[in-house]
């Protein structure tokens, strides 16, 4: 049986506080710049790739500022330890790798030099990588010049994050969810004002939408949102208040 930290039942404002105080801050210019580079190298080696996370959500109009960048390459021919050694070995590359901490670990962190000693983390992923879906080059979107993963698919990759944090048996890992619901909640808001339907991404993998809507049910029945998901093109099967 696993241990579970501390009651559910609520979102811990203290939780999202502490989560958000351990962030390091930089400029949204910096994070573009590392982005930036790191797309180019890439499609210096005919890679397509887009930007997902924290700082896609940002690109997007969500207000918590991102701490890291996170990317997807989409290749079949690439580990993610071989695209990371692509970003090292450009000759004008400000990237760098350190062996992760974590005890038995065989892969690399990225990081991208900002200068005076300060660095941003970069992660480097591949379709199929925490089920992030391989997205058509056609798909992706552009923001200030940068490729971004649709948003739909951005929103429901933050919706697996909180299913995945709140069954986590890791405290650090389990206080995320409260900073995903956060996203969430905003996230649904922007889809509503961008006339999102998820019904218009017919390029999701079915296996993908089906487990997207298991957790949509979840979500409603922890927090009686189903309007918002109904107005986004989603079934709501459960009886909620809110609609």
């Amino acid at each position: 049986m696993k241990l579970r930290p501390r009651s559910r039942n609520s979102i811990s404002l203290a939780a999202v506080v502490n989560t958000l105080s351990s962030i390091t801050m930089f400029e949204d210019s910096e994070l573009h710049l590392v982005a930036r580079k790191a797309v180019d190298i890439f499609a210096s080696h005919g890679l397509v790739c887009c930007l997902f996370g924290s700082f896609a959500c940002a690109l997007y109009g969500c207000s918590r500022p991102p701490n890291d960048v996170d990317i997807v390459v989409m290749t079949g021919t690439h580990t993610q330890e071989e695209l990371k050694q692509l970003l090292v070995r450009h000759p004008s590359s400000d990237f760098y790798l350190r062996p992760s901490r974590r005890i038995g670990a065989t892969y690399t962190i990225a990081y991208c030099s900002l200068g005076e000693e300060r660095f941003c983390k970069i992660d480097v992923l591949i379709p199929g990588v925490l089920n992030i879906p391989r997205v058509p080059s056609e798909r992706i979107t552009n923001i200030r010049d940068l490729p971004v993963l649709p948003f739909m698919a951005l929103l429901l990759m933050k919706l697996q994050g909180w299913s995945d944090h709140r069954a986590s048996a890791r405290s650090d890992m389990w206080e995320k969810q409260y900073v995903d619901v956060r996203d969430i909640n905003q996230m649904l808001g922007i889809a509503a004002v961008r006339d999102e339907d998820v019904n218009r991404e017919t390029w999701l993998p079915p296996e993908f939408l089906d487990a997207a809507r298991a957790r949509v049910g979840r979500f409603i029945e922890k927090f009686r949102q189903g309007a918002r998901w109904e107005r986004i093109g989603f079934e709501v099967a459960v009886e909620d208040p809110s609609r």
